[in-house]
C-alpha cells in the first residue's frame, strides 16, 4: 500500500511539471521562423536544437554522448518559464540572467521527483558552466542556430536590433569550443550576409 502511494505521487510530480513545461510555448524569443513572419517560442527553439544536434554530432570537437547532448538541448531553456528569454545582445539584461536563471532552475526542478530533479539540475548547470564535451557542443550548437534563423530570413533581429558583423562574432566565438568546424562555417555565413545586407559591416 504505501509502495503504490509512492508511485501515485511520483506520477503526480511527473505530471505536474510536464504540464509546467507547457509554458515555454508561450516564451517568446527575438528570432523569427525562418518559414513564417513570427517569433520564434523557446520550445521550439529547444526542438530545433535537438534534431540539430543529431543532425551534427560528428562536427563536434570531441566525441559525445548524443542522448546526454539531446537531454541538455531539451533541457537548458526550461528554465525561461520564469526567467524569461534573455537577448544575448541585451547587456542590462544579461546583467541578472544568471540570477534569474538560478531561481528558475530551484522551483522548476524540484516539481519532479528527487532524482529527476537532479539529474535535470545537474545536467542543466554542466551546460551552463561548459564544463564537459557534451556541454561544449550544446552550447556552440544553441549559438549556431540563431545565426541559421537570422541569415534565413535576411538578416532577422540583426536588423530589428542594429547588430553588427563584430558584435556576432564576439558573443558567438565560443563556438569553436564545442565545434570549431561549425564555427569555420558561421564566419562565412556572417560574411556572405554582410555581402547581401542582411548583417551591417563592423562599426
Amino acid at each position: 500500500m504505501i509502495e503504490e502511494k509512492v508511485k501515485t505521487e511520483r506520477l503526480e510530480q511527473q505530471i505536474r511539471f510536464i504540464v509546467e513545461i507547457d509554458k515555454l510555448k508561450s516564451v517568446y524569443r527575438r528570432t523569427y521562423l525562418i518559414n513564417e513572419r513570427r517569433n520564434e517560442n523557446t520550445a521550439e527553439h529547444s526542438w530545433h536544437l535537438a534534431m540539430t544536434a543529431m543532425l551534427l554530432a560528428e562536427y563536434s570537437n570531441e566525441a559525445v554522448d548524443v542522448l546526454k547532448v539531446l537531454k541538455m538541448a531539451l533541457i537548458h531553456d526550461i528554465v525561461e518559464i520564469d526567467a524569461g528569454d534573455t537577448f544575448v545582445y541585451d547587456l542590462q539584461a544579461l546583467s541578472d540572467k544568471a540570477e534569474r536563471e538560478r531561481a528558475a532552475a530551484d522551483r522548476l526542478f524540484r516539481l519532479l521527483p528527487d532524482d529527476q530533479g537532479q539529474e535535470f539540475r545537474r545536467l542543466w548547470e554542466e551546460f551552463e558552466s561548459r564544463e564537459s564535451p557534451e556541454a561544449r557542443f550544446a552550447a556552440a550548437l544553441d549559438r549556431f542556430v540563431p545565426q541559421l534563423h537570422n541569415y534565413y530570413t535576411s538578416g532577422g533581429s540583426w536588423r530589428v536590433h542594429g547588430i553588427t558583423h563584430d558584435r556576432v562574432v564576439a558573443k558567438n566565438v565560443t563556438m569553436r569550443e564545442g565545434a570549431a568546424r561549425l564555427w569555420d562555417w558561421t564566419i562565412k555565413l556572417l560574411d556572405d550576409a554582410v555581402r547581401k545586407g542582411f548583417l551591417a559591416k563592423s562599426s
